[in-house]
């Protein structure tokens, strides 16, 4: 892929959510109470939810675009490192604040914790002549849910453009996540964070706010898909992985870009989930964050590959949402 130039158009601009994660391998979590214990080597990589969306929308072929801050520090040399040759059109601006970082421990069944070092003050806001350039050679805009991000919304609402976004494991309650909930096109988020309530979180958002549909991703137990012409969230089973599944780092976002590639194709919203679910199964074989990432062959070869059953669930759970 090659560089983009200031003129062509942009499948998707991805807007915040650069950063750095360390990876420690644990052998549970959660972790039991110690002083101390010795791990596997710690690592470090280029991650966070929007360069995940980026690099994932590259790799499908999309023509990318990446807005964000970053620091002029080590961690931010790292972000431009893995994003450099990947057709990512990356543009940061640098914050004096640093770049965001992240701790996550994973367990050996691929589960994660992490510890967000998000680093952003309040008042840090990105100039529109920074943004507006790039928002006009966009076909389709992916919010991340840093603070900075919500004060773009009113431009992209005046040039008319689609816009996604990823609340991750949003409770239903918490306020910072609501702003985006309620104006964007497609909300995705995982069900961690409203257990069984999902349902009724989903159904909110649709009522109170301007999405064509919300996506409740599950882990190993698929994703659940809400639209608004559904009475109830449609499940849609995980993919299979093409190999073992080692880190769930990055899955979220890679189910994001499989959805985007579909949604950008025309496809309907069940042929994209299943594309989402599949580039979240590819993400799942690799350690590290982002480090597997499907092209369109590899997205279709799993697309390909058995289903698991309808009832299959995360963690060996029989979980269904509750009724909205």
């Amino acid at each position: 892929m090659t560089h983009q130039t200031g003129t062509e158009p942009y499948d998707v601009l991805v807007i915040g959510g650069s950063g750095v994660d360390t990876l420690v391998q644990v052998g549970a979590l959660p972790v039991p109470s110690a002083d101390s214990y010795a791990v596997p080597p710690v690592r470090e990589w280029a991650g966070h939810t929007g360069t995940g969306v980026a690099l994932g929308c590259a790799a499908l072929g999309l023509r990318t675009g990446f807005v964000d801050f970053i620091g002029d520090d080590a961690p931010g040399a790292l972000v431009r490192e893995r994003l450099t040759g990947t057709g990512v059109d990356f543009r940061p601006l640098i914050s004096p604040h640093g770049t965001r970082r992240a701790v996550n421990l994973v367990a050996p069944d691929g589960r994660r914790t992490s510890f967000y070092d998000g680093r952003d003050p309040a008042d840090l806001r990105m100039p529109p002549e920074h943004y507006l350039p790039a928002l006009r050679r966009a076909r389709h805009v992916h919010l991340s849910i840093t603070h900075f991000a919500r004060f773009l919304y009113d431009d992209i609402a005046a040039l008319g453009l689609p816009v996604s976004t990823d609340l991750h494991d949003w409770d239903g309650l918490t306020t910072h996540h609501r702003e985006f909930a309620l104006r964007s096109d497609l909300v995705f988020l995982s069900t961690a964070g409203a257990g069984e309530r999902i349902s009724h979180v989903m159904r909110e958002i649709l009522h109170d706010g301007r999405a064509e549909a919300v996506i409740a991703t599950a882990g190993a137990g698929g994703a659940y898909l809400l639209a608004r012409d559904d009475r109830s969230p449609r499940h849609i089973p995980a993919a299979v992985p093409p190999g073992p599944v080692v880190d769930s780092n990055g899955a979220g976002d890679a189910f994001a870009s499989g959805f985007l590639y579909g949604r950008l194709a025309g496809l309907s919203l069940d042929e994209c989930a299943r594309r989402g679910a599949a580039a979240g199964a590819y993400a799942c074989t690799a350690h590290g964050t982002h480090t597997a990432l499907a092209d369109p062959g590899t997205l279709q070869a799993t697309l390909d590959g058995d289903e698991p059953p309808a009832d299959a669930a995360p963690d060996g759970q029989s979980f269904r949402p509750t009724a909205p």
